[in-house]
């Protein structure tokens, strides 16, 4: 394309890779990146000593149970509730819009806002995980159901309503889908529940968090690995035929709520007043004053609060992103055969299965006890996260290639057979996760890292109008973020790619999207 003698580029592959690495080089500029620990190096070696001798004594076992029973009842009412809207996801726009709002919201933020309605109960757990879950089912419901056979609907005569096609003809073809989808987001469920613990309710993550501020690591590692445990045997505990027990057993177990208030009486208060813009509170709405007034508040909050927030979480997921596809490529053959080896595959598939396990709110935890309060700790754990997740990805597809009798080995057969050929598939990867590790950006905040979930803390001091803009704010930024990552992969033309695990070819039925919300 030509204009005035100058000449642009074709929008591609290399050009969308060189833009993305680009403005990531430009980010590190004015990053925090400091290491502001006193003695990192002595905090890393009391933390491998205590992981190599994990106290399982220490471990509370009522934690255990309930981090599954929040996750068993958040993800089979977010499917639930997903499936109801997933019926008319594609007819209705303000279904749409309500499904991307919900998801565009962290599970932490969430909880943030029902502990002010529902308090330190099981309630605000539950509906923690299953209220931007409902998003999620609904619009990845929505597409299996869009991808579905439509022959057998001829069959059925004219006038027959929605439920009854979806019930007679899309339900016995989509049924396994369905189930394969949701068992994998009970395990993504799992990871969600253990983080909620750092903000007070009784999972893992409560104990997890306590151990890690005293400095007991042999009591986190314990904790950790019996994580792991959940997380690699749930598909021999998660199955369609033991869901409904697992459903009774969970709200038999459930915790009691600490304290005695009206969950009503709060709703009314905290919809009513708590995050109802100051100015606007008991004001009358048709004078001109009460709106100047309101202009006058939230302008400060725009330019001092949201515009920094934005523009950090911005820098920091670009980081991340370009990190996070420099891991995967490098990560990808250790799990391929034809590049680890039948006894190497095995082993580096364990590795990168334990890296996508670990909550990536948790590792910055840690991340930041070790080097300091920076963006440091935050890329580090995003990349390394969501890299184990690609190359996860990329390795499953690797051995799925076919290659020829004569292909290269060794480094040639990576550069110039196995790398080009999945590049394509490595950008949908990419950009499909973007917008996700976006929301894991502005979240981390919350643990004193500057991106828009710091300025959420306002929450803590009792400023609910102010946290639930900055909220907006951050759901309104993951949603354009999503459109763009959208759009990015239908002008690439890889739109079409598979980016859930049960798409992959001698993928294992795990409906691997991230958070959601789609992958991880």
């Amino acid at each position: 394309m030509a204009a005035r003698g100058i000449i642009f580029p074709k929008f591609g592959y290399a050009l969308a890779s060189n833009l993305f690495v680009l403005i990531a080089a430009a980010g590190l500029i004015v990053a925090d990146l400091s290491v502001s620990a006193l003695d990192p190096w002595t905090e890393m070696h009391r933390l491998l000593t205590g992981f190599a001798q994990p106290d399982f004594l220490a471990i509370e076992g009522m934690s255990v149970v309930w981090t599954i029973a929040f996750a068993v009842l958040g993800v089979a009412l977010g499917a639930s509730a997903g499936l109801s809207l997933a019926l008319v996801f594609s007819r209705l726009r303000t279904i749409r819009i309500l499904c991307a709002s919900l998801r565009s919201v962290h599970e932490l933020f969430w909880a943030l806002l029902l502990l002010q309605v529902t308090g330190f109960s099981a309630i605000t757990g539950v509906l923690a995980v299953a209220i931007p879950y409902t998003g999620i089912f609904a619009k990845v419901f929505a597409e299996m159901i869009e991808e579905a056979e439509l022959s057998a609907e001829k069959a059925l005569p004219a006038g027959t309503s929605i439920v009854a096609r979806f019930a007679y003809v899309r339900i016995p073809d989509l049924a396994p889908q369905f189930w394969t989808y949701t068992l994998y987001r009970l395990e993504c469920g799992l990871r969600s529940t253990l983080v909620l613990g750092f903000i007070g309710l009784p999972t893992i993550g409560f104990h997890l968090d306590s151990f890690f501020k005293q400095g007991h690591y042999a009591q986190a590692a314990a904790l950790l690995l019996c994580f792991y445990v959940l997380i690699g045997t749930r598909r021999l505990w998660a199955r369609p035929a033991t869901i409904p027990l697992l459903i009774v057993a969970s709200l038999l177990v459930l915790p009691e709520a600490i304290g005695s208030t009206s969950a009503l009486t709060n709703l009314m208060r905290f919809v009513g007043h708590d995050i109802v813009p100051a100015p606007l509170r008991n004001a009358d709405l048709l004078a001109i004053t009460t709106w100047a007034s309101l202009v006058t508040w939230l302008w400060p909050i725009i330019i001092n609060q949201a515009v920094p927030g934005v523009i950090q979480t911005l820098v920091l997921s670009q980081i991340a992103v370009v990190a996070m596809g420099l891991i995967a490529l490098l990560s990808f053959p250790f799990i391929c055969t034809r590049f680890a080896g039948r006894v190497g595959q095995p082993l580096g598939r364990v590795v990168l299965v334990v890296v996508r396990s670990t909550p990536e709110y948790m590792l910055v935890y840690v991340l930041l006890q070790l080097l300091g309060p920076s963006m440091l700790p935050a890329i580090i754990a995003l990349s390394v996260h969501n890299g184990g997740i690609v190359g996860y990805l990329l390795g499953r597809q690797a051995d799925a290639l076919s290659y020829r009798p004569d292909a290269p080995k060794g480094l040639n057969l990576y550069f110039y057979e196995a790398v080009p050929r999945l590049y394509g598939q490595f950008l949908a990867y990419a950009l499909y996760r973007w917008e996700i590790i976006l929301r894991e950006s502005a979240i981390f905040g919350i643990l004193g890292v500057m991106t828009l979930g710091f300025y959420v803390a306002a929450i803590s001091e009792i400023r609910f109008d102010v946290a639930m803009i900055l909220i907006v704010v951050t759901a309104l930024l993951s949603m354009a973020v999503d459109a763009l990552s959208r759009d990015l992969r239908r002008r690439l033309r890889i739109d079409t790619m598979p980016t859930r695990l049960s798409e992959v070819p001698g993928g294992t039925p795990a409906g691997l999207t991230a958070d959601g919300r789609r992958l991880v």
